[in-house]
């Protein structure tokens, strides 16, 4: 069936920048948030237990930041589509999480079109 949505989780310790990509990921049809964690260890859980087909990483977070998570998932599954979420200025993190695997990068402030050009970009490939 080529109609069934992607699945995606959100890792971010902001519940706002959850909700806003949330937002706009939803007015695309075709992907559904499966899961939202607040730090790295309950991202590493939550991909563990909803296997989604791609994953938003924030770097900076408590308990667990985004590198390490994006080291920890990609051992679980060399496959895992990780597209690092990222403030102006974390340049270096952004370029240490693409060495470590993360597929591509999503800047705040959001821009809608760049979401959506980044899931397209990556879910699209996928489908494929």
């Amino acid at each position: 069936m080529t109609n069934e949505k992607k699945r995606i989780l959100i890792v971010d310790d902001a519940q706002f920048t959850r909700n806003i990509l949330k937002n706009i990921m939803n007015k695309t049809g075709y992907v559904e948030i499966v899961g939202e964690a607040a730090n790295g260890k309950e991202g590493i859980e939550l991909f563990k237990k909803l296997k989604p087909d791609m994953i938003t990483m924030d770097l900076v977070m408590p308990e667990k930041g985004g590198i390490e998570t994006i080291e920890e998932i990609l051992k679980i599954d060399p496959k895992a589509l990780i597209v690092v979420v990222s403030a102006l200025g974390q340049e270096a993190l952004v370029l240490e999480a693409a060495k470590k695997g993360a597929k591509d990068f999503i800047q705040k402030p959001f821009k809608t079109e760049q979401i959506l050009e980044v899931l397209e970009r990556i879910l699209k490939k996928k489908v494929e």
